[in-house]
């Protein structure tokens, strides 16, 4: 297989067959060396070597990396081999440990020629190289540690989706979406509320004419979630995020928080100071999608609705520009 014709994400076999081409050396440099060892059975191996008082099968996969039902079957293997034994731990009956037998011992000296010889080589042909693969590896390990490979391709995904997502203002062409995906997932989790009817039934007397604004996100002429800035006459808040609702065809392409962030760049262009928001925490991925624009839990304000348990203020002062 070509793999520098498909390219990076192929990254996966293509480690997976320079492993197969390290691999198939390691029997014959064992039998060089006239040690009786498998290559599987080296991390096990290695790492009882360096310790006297042995591990448990649960300490040994933790140490290496392995499944426990694959370092049960590789410790059965080493064992019919005479390598190592199992014995009940000294302190702890109920725990059985694997220790390195005679046989194992002895090995574990004979192969340090071995391993001199082996470090080298690796080493030597690494000086030859212009980019130091064992570097590189522990440094994408770290960063797939940090986030993994399958959360970068979703964002990857949501940002391309997202580049054929408009983010339009309200226009009365749109009325009959704002009404219908609010009350879809309203009527999904809860009931609909006169706080609700008054919103969704006459946005322009209830929303848009007493200073608030509504926008609409927009994917091939198709209406796929809506969002408000409701004015408030309060003494801190200056609007209430409310009215947000995505289509379930659209759902998991990042449009609630496209949205997040429009309505509070629209915020901010009409010199609101914090913005105010209630939720119910049943919806988990609206609450995290909340914390991720910035907001955090408050209480004490009055609402008019029952289903709210949980309400939320962003300093939009504290938000970069």
């Amino acid at each position: 297989m070509n793999f520098d014709k498909i390219g990076e994400m192929a990254l996966g076999s293509r480690l997976r067959a320079l492993s197969d081409k390290v691999t198939e050396d390691a029997e014959p440099i064992y039998n060089l060396y006239s040690v009786e060892l498998k290559p599987k059975w080296f991390p096990i191996f290695y790492f009882l070597s360096n310790t006297t008082k042995g591990a448990s099968i649960t300490a040994i996969a933790k140490e290496i990396g392995h499944s426990h039902p694959s370092v049960i079957k590789i410790a059965r293997e080493m064992s019919k081999n005479g390598i190592v034994i199992e014995k009940k731990d000294a302190l702890d009956g109920r725990k059985n440990n694997i220790l390195l037998t005679q046989k194992g011992i002895d090995l574990s000296v004979k192969i340090q020629k071995q391993y001199t010889d082996v470090e080298s080589a690796i080493k030597n042909t690494l000086s030859q190289t212009k980019h130091n693969i064992w570097l590189a590896i522990q440094e994408f390990e770290y960063l797939l540690n940090q986030k993994s490979l399958y959360s970068r391709v979703m964002d990857e995904k949501k940002i391309r989706e997202s580049s054929t997502i408009e983010i339009l203002d309200y226009s009365p062409e749109y009325h009959k979406y704002f009404q219908e995906l609010n009350e879809e997932w309203i009527t999904t989790y809860f009931k609909l509320e006169d706080a609700d009817r008054k919103a969704l039934d006459n946005p322009k007397d209830y929303i848009l004419d007493k200073g608030g604004k509504i926008l609409v996100a927009v994917e091939n002429k198709v209406v796929i979630g809506v969002c408000a800035l409701l004015k408030m006459q309060d003494d801190k808040y200056d609007f209430e995020l409310a009215k947000m609702a995505v289509s379930p065809k659209a759902r998991g392409k990042g449009i609630g928080y496209l949205l997040g962030k429009a309505i509070i760049k629209k915020a901010k262009k009409l010199n609101a100071s914090y913005l105010y928001l209630e939720s119910n925490t049943i919806l988990k991925p609206a609450i995290s999608l909340y914390e991720k624009l910035g907001f955090k839990k408050i209480s004490g304000h009055y609402t008019p609705y029952e289903r709210c348990n949980i309400q939320m203020e962003l300093n939009l002062n504290n938000q970069k520009p």
